[in-house]
């Protein structure tokens, strides 16, 4: 069985059931350029319809059994754990994912699922302390109707584990997937919880432009926005959440720091480098952003980085021996071009790579970095690692530090005590002692700090408070008297 035929949704929009739309949008091989098919391409009215249609079905959901809602995730593990192959395909396509990448991304997404079918059953509330007599209680509530904005990087699991968890714990869900990714970000998950028995009208996947996007922000009938993406777009959205009250989660942007210590293993950080930095021609958040190498080991690690670029195979990700594929589009590729020749204009030095060809840029390796160049700081989305040496501990914290961003940030070391201690003076929201910058194991609290979030969290327990708010009820057997 296929579940993603081109004809089930080809120029539509799905609320429930597959609809027509006014307008389209090409879906493109980003490697080939070839042509897909098409998507549907909302438009703010359809997000005001939607939102009306699920907050009506929203009550609905809420009340039904436990079991029944967990039926749905059940039969949605099953479905993406047959159909895998055909997912993966289309992230090597739409996406421009390597195999490996693509196979990993699935691979969580799974997990997820499987990770929501306990929530139904999760504890809801809490008994709290009160007067004899009096019953205190504090209940866990679904928000309502959950906004969703997804990128296209990581573009399915980014989108479930913002919609599973919303779902899973009685919320109806109006998602806007990256109009560039929506078969492997949108479409996927619709189908999955169409064939899995998701009542109708529960679940909206409305592709479009940025009129989409400030649409779902202004919805009075939408309590909470979850966006995953860049800093500059999250700012907007929760200023345009803010008029309405809305819950905002936002998760953005990173200059992820990997601290090399100088009793490190020269091979070891080598791979973590390399791996952090070039992992899905670095297009993740939480992509190593800036190398610090201690000056002691800094031309040997620099060196061996430096071979295993050499080795690297740059093409169509639907070949099995491609490390780097292409970039999302040629935009981006010319984007990343622009600022590694802006680096070298102050100062930097390419070691080897440098240059964009089409939707593809070759993978980069720049020293001779220093705070003052403009890469130091800002979020490249390419395959480009930014090496710079320091002389201690303290000036890798201050080097590290530097910025806005506070996203992720590892340590390589032989003393793991001495990285505990360097890395709790770091400010990010996620740190990892011996291992590089990008993590993600479903179950954990993921968010950022500063320039790379507001401060919330989605992910294992925090899901909860994401996507639930408090209700305080009593109750007492008869009503008591007042003075007045």
């Amino acid at each position: 069985m296929s579940i993603l035929a081109t004809e089930v949704w080809d120029k539509k929009l799905f609320n429930g059931t597959w609809q027509p739309a006014e307008s389209t949008y090409r879906v493109i091989e980003v490697a080939t350029g070839e042509l897909l098919g098409e998507i549907g391409y909302a438009s703010a009215e359809d997000v005001v319809v939607a939102a009306q249609q699920a907050k009506k079905a929203q009550k609905k959901w809420w009340s039904s059994s436990y079991k029944e809602r967990q039926q749905v995730f059940e039969k949605a593990v099953q479905l993406l754990s047959e159909n895998q192959a055909e997912v993966i395909d289309w992230l090597v396509k739409e996406s421009g994912s390597i195999q490996l990448k693509a196979g990993f991304e699935v691979s969580i997404t799974i997990q997820v699922l499987k990770n929501c079918i306990g929530l139904p059953a999760a504890d809801q509330g809490t008994l709290l302390p009160t007067e004899t007599g009096r019953l205190s209680m504090a209940k866990r509530l679904p928000l309502g109707v959950v906004g969703v904005i997804s990128p296209f990087n990581f573009p399915l699991y980014l989108a479930l584990r913002a919609v599973a968890p919303a779902l899973a714990l009685g919320n109806a869900v109006v998602l806007k997937p990256d109009e560039r990714t929506t078969v492997c970000s949108g479409y996927a998950i619709a189908r999955l919880f169409e064939l899995a028995g998701l009542p109708e009208g529960l679940l909206h996947v409305l592709p479009g432009g940025a009129e989409v996007g400030e649409a779902l922000t202004l919805d009075k009938n939408i309590a909470s926005i979850q966006f995953t993406g860049s800093t500059d777009v999250g700012r907007i959205v929760g200023a345009n959440a803010a008029k309405t009250l809305k819950k905002v989660s936002l998760e953005l942007g990173g200059k992820n720091s990997l601290i090399i210590l100088d009793d490190a293993d020269i091979e070891l950080a080598a791979e973590n480098i390399a791996w952090g930095a070039f992992l899905h021609s670095g297009q993740i958040c939480m992509t190593t952003g800036k190398i610090l190498i201690h000056e002691s080991i800094f031309d040997s690690v620099k060196q061996r980085v430096i071979e295993k670029i050499e080795n690297f195979v740059v093409g169509n990700p639907a070949k099995s021996d491609v490390t780097i594929g292409p970039l999302i589009n040629e935009k981006q590729a010319q984007k990343v071009e622009k600022l590694v020749h802006e680096a070298v204009e102050h100062g930097a030095k390419i070691e080897i790579g440098g240059h964009a060809n089409g939707v593809f840029f070759e993978p980069s390796l720049l020293s001779n970095i220093d705070a003052d160049n403009p890469i130091f700081s800002k979020e490249i989305f390419g395959p480009v690692a930014v090496l710079l040496s320091f002389s201690s501990d303290d000036q890798a914290i201050e080097l590290a530090n530097d910025g806005d961003y506070g996203l992720s940030a590892g340590i390589i070391t032989s003393n793991v005590g001495r990285g505990i201690q360097l890395g709790q003076q770091l400010n990010v929201g996620l740190l990892h002692i011996n291992d590089q910058t990008v993590n993600d194991d479903t179950v954990n609290p993921f968010g950022g700090f500063g320039s790379s979030g507001n401060g919330t969290r989605i992910g294992g327990p925090a899901n909860v408070d994401e996507f639930t708010q408090w209700q305080w009820m009593t109750i007492q057997a008869q009503a008591p008297r007042y003075p007045f």
